[in-house]
């Protein structure tokens, strides 16, 4: 998990429910992929999902990568 939108440098921590992702799991915060993405990932122009949380002992042994 990126820890961070690709597109503007927000902090999405892995409990973060405002993370999008693409197929190759780009990372974008809600607002860039709203306005500035139009739902589409810059990198592949495939679809932006939201991406899961990773909390509690899977977080602890799965840290977030940057």
């Amino acid at each position: 998990m990126r820890p961070h939108c690709e597109c503007c440098d927000v902090d999405l921590p892995a409990t973060s429910t405002d993370a999008w992702i693409c197929s190759f799991e780009c990372t974008f915060c809600t607002h860039c992929v709203e306005t500035a993405l139009k739902q589409r990932c810059p990198n592949c122009a495939g679809e932006l999902c939201i991406r899961p949380t990773r909390v509690g002992d899977a977080l602890a042994r799965n840290p977030a990568s940057g």
